[in-house]
């Protein structure tokens, strides 16, 4: 029978607990929400969404077609000037999805006969991103310049290092400098998502290389989503000029997708201007996620110090997990649950969205309805 191999595959996903399920949400929900990655509570704010709202009166319910083609607008340009400006580089190119700009930076910056070093802890994307290459990828231990340094050591030629900033199971930084520093030891370039870094980490919330020092420079590039701190959709690739404009020629998911809708473009393009003249949510972002782990580690529970906003707290098993989140939303609470496949390590964890809009009374009654239902 056609298909009937996914029977197979359904049945032993409910044996290891792992089955997946759609829920769609209400538009104003009674939880309270620390499961969306809406790090600056910008995603309802009425600037946001009258950019959004703007946007689709003056340019239409979607980008209708490639970029090359009609799907570039002139506010498509407005906003890859101004992330391109905020996060410190030359040049910014917009795309549909963050997803869509990691393959897009992955593929084309890893030709046939190159060097792809990756992450053991890279984020789905990213890994597709370098199945799809025609270089030759080696993946190395988490977080680990020295076996980074080692892997470059093993090749001649052309070679790019790929990672997360802040990674998305356990919300750890990576170790840029170092990493940079591998990389220019080899003449190698630095290609870092920092989905989870940019608006919180960085003055303002300008991003991981901003902070570190590697912002502007010419063997780094770096992608992003505007799905998180921004509160809209849609992804950016930014860096030197010249990466760009090999971008627009050679990376598929530019050339043959159709261009981010002029409401994501523009709800984007708010949130970016509210954040530069409200830098302060970026560190308010931070002190929220440092006081729910102290908060959560005070209360015998194993949460993870982070670096950024990703608060995560470990479960005993993928069953278990689900049931704590379960029981969670049922106390009026929404947490992230992560487990296998998702997770590298395969340890199963609730993930903690850290907001900078909660306040300290949601704080305290977050913790308290995770300590009560734990398992």
């Amino acid at each position: 029978m056609a298909f009937g191999w996914i029977d197979e595959q359904a049945q032993a996903r409910r044996r290891a607990g792992l089955v997946r399920t759609l829920r769609p949400r209400p538009a104003h929900s009674p939880l309270l929400d620390l499961a969306s990655n809406d790090y600056l509570g910008l995603a309802h704010h009425p600037e946001v969404t009258e950019g959004a709202a703007r946007a689709a009166r003056t340019w239409g319910g979607g980008a209708t077609g490639s970029r090359l083609v009609t799907g570039t607008t002139e506010l498509h340009a407005e906003l890859e000037r101004e992330l391109a400006a905020f996060c410190g580089f030359e040049a910014a190119l917009v795309f549909s999805s963050g997803y869509a700009a990691n393959l897009a930076a992955v593929t084309a910056l890893g030709p046939h006969g190159s060097l792809i070093v990756s992450d053991a802890g890279n984020h789905a994307s990213l890994i597709d991103g370098c199945r799809l290459a025609r270089g030759a990828t080696q993946v190395v231990g988490h977080g680990d310049p020295e076996a980074v340094r080692k892997a470059l050591a093993t090749h001649e030629g052309t070679a790019i290092v790929v990672s997360d900033t802040v990674f998305s199971v356990d919300g750890d930084q990576a170790p840029l400098a170092e990493l940079a520093a591998a990389c220019r030891e080899h003449g190698a370039g630095l290609v870092v998502d920092d989905a989870h870094g940019l608006g919180v980490l960085g003055e303002g919330g300008r991003g991981a290389p901003y902070a570190t020092g590697l912002a502007g420079a010419e063997d780094v590039v770096v992608t992003a989503t505007l799905s998180k701190s921004l509160g809209s959709q849609g992804g950016v690739v930014l860096g030197p000029a010249r990466v760009i404009g090999h971008l627009v020629n050679a990376a598929r998911t530019f050339i043959f997708d159709t261009g981010l809708a002029p409401a994501a473009a523009g709800a984007a393009l708010a949130a970016l201007r509210l954040l530069v003249r409200e830098p302060e949510r970026a560190a308010r972002a931070r002190e929220v996620a440092s006081e729910l782990h102290a908060r959560l580690t005070a209360a015998g529970l194993e949460a993870v110090r982070p670096d950024a906003a990703v608060v995560s707290v470990r479960a005993p098993s993928p069953e278990q997990a689900v049931r704590w989140a379960a029981d969670c939303r049922t106390a009026g609470l929404a947490v992230g649950c992560f487990r296998p496949p998702s997770v590298p390590d395969g340890i199963s964890r609730l993930r903690l969205t850290a907001r900078a809009d909660l306040s300290g009374a949601e704080i305290e009654r977050a913790v308290r309805v995770i300590g009560e239902t734990r398992p």
